[in-house]
């Protein structure tokens, strides 16, 4: 992670869960971290804890508007965009016979709004001729389809997460640009979007923690610029809660 000191990282999703986790791990190998999310007293509270070399805007990932602020300021301020950790997701418990108003922000979110942040960091990297690095923070439910009642949008986002990085990494090489693209697919995560689908007596091998997506961020930033980590898959040990969805669905 030496070659990331005093780097600048912008961190979606910021304000709690992976992306909270990941803004700490970041600051603490030397980066200058900026954390995006809507609830600024959370960022706030996080910029207490960290000090000097993390920052923060207020940012809604549903207004475009808002993301092009955001990019401005730190380009602006901090005059680079090094690294990119897409993490900001939302799930509405929906299915397609549900809410147009929730698939709207499910997708504006996860999908719009992750490359719109995407694009803009490109052009930063492009213009400044940056080794840049772009991570989605993606999930298992991008690759198949979970045993998860109501996830079917959601999990519909998530493919699009999916092909958007593939063809984003496709897009960086055939342009011979320096910008390497991963997804990082986590099983169930211990966070608050997932306390919903986490069983009050689930044990402690069904659920991977904040700091185990960070750790596998931390991994993919540390390989050298001749290797891009495309895809990791990092899913909790045991996995009960996703067996007995199985189950349940072939019963």
């Amino acid at each position: 992670m030496d070659k990331w000191i005093g780097k600048v990282a912008i961190v979606t999703g910021a304000s709690s869960g992976i992306g909270e986790e990941t803004c700490k791990q970041l600051v603490e190998k030397g980066m200058i971290v900026v954390g995006f999310a809507r609830r600024e007293d959370r960022l706030q509270e996080l910029q207490k804890k960290l000090k000097e070399n993390f920052y923060y805007v207020k940012v809604n990932l549903c207004s475009e508007e808002n993301i092009l602020e955001a990019f401005r300021w730190v380009k602006s301020t901090l005059k680079s965009v090094d690294v990119l950790i897409n993490n900001a997701g939302v799930f509405k418990m929906n299915d397609l016979l549900g809410k147009t108003e929730d698939w709207k922000i499910m997708f504006e979110t996860n999908v719009i709004g992750l490359n719109i942040c995407s694009r803009e960091a490109v052009n930063i990297m492009k213009e400044l001729k940056i080794n840049g690095h772009i991570i989605n923070i993606n999930s298992i439910a991008g690759h198949f389809i979970i045993p998860i009642k109501d996830a079917s949008f959601y999990s519909s986002t998530k493919f699009s997460v999916t092909a958007i990085t593939e063809y984003l990494r496709m897009l960086m090489c055939s342009q011979n640009l320096p910008i390497r693209v991963t997804s990082i697919s986590p099983g169930l995560v211990m966070t608050e979007m997932a306390e919903q689908f986490i069983p009050q007596n689930s044990g402690e091998n069904e659920a991977l923690l904040p700091i185990d997506i960070a750790d596998a961020i931390l991994f993919v930033l540390s390989a050298p610029q001749r290797v891009n980590v495309s895809e990791i898959t990092v899913r909790p040990s045991s996995e009960k809660i996703i067996h007995d969805g199985m189950n349940i669905l072939s019963n």
